[in-house]
C-alpha cells in the first residue's frame, strides 16, 4: 500500500523560503513520476513541479526560478525547495506519485495515482 506523507509546511513572509518534503513508502518501484500540486481557496487544483524517474523535471510558468524539485531515490523522498515566496503561493500544497502500469515480478500494477494528505504554506506578512 502506498503511503506519501508530506511536510515542511507553514507560516513565511513574503521574501522567505521554505522546503516541503514527501515521503513515499510501499510500491515505490513502480513510480513514473512524483511531483507537488496545490489548491488556493476557491481554484482547482494546479501542477507546480513534477519529477521524473529518470530525473527530468517540469514547472509551472508562475514558480519558474524561484521552486526547485529534486529528490533522494536511497530516501524515497521527493523534495519541494520554495524562494522568493509571494502570497499568491499560499496553498494546501499536495505531494503526488504517478504509478505506470506494467508488470513488477508476477504482479501486474495498474496506472494509478496517489496523493499525501496536503501541508499548508501560507505566505503572509
Amino acid at each position: 500500500q502506498v503511503q506519501l506523507v508530506e511536510s515542511g509546511g507553514g507560516l513565511v513572509q513574503p521574501g522567505g523560503s521554505l522546503r516541503l518534503s514527501c515521503a513515499a513508502s510501499g510500491s515505490t518501484f513502480s513510480f513514473s513520476a512524483m511531483g507537488w500540486y496545490r489548491q488556493a481557496p476557491g481554484n482547482q487544483r494546479e501542477l507546480v513541479a513534477t519529477i521524473t524517474s529518470g530525473g527530468s523535471t517540469n514547472y509551472a510558468d508562475s514558480v519558474k526560478g524561484r521552486f526547485t524539485i529534486s529528490r533522494d531515490t536511497a530516501k524515497n523522498t521527493v523534495y519541494l525547495q520554495m524562494n522568493s515566496l509571494k502570497p499568491e503561493d499560499t496553498a494546501v500544497y499536495y505531494c503526488n506519485a504517478a504509478q505506470a502500469p506494467g508488470w513488477y515480478g508476477s504482479d501486474w500494477y495498474d496506472p494509478m495515482d496517489y496523493w499525501g494528505t496536503g501541508t499548508l504554506v501560507t505566505v503572509s506578512s
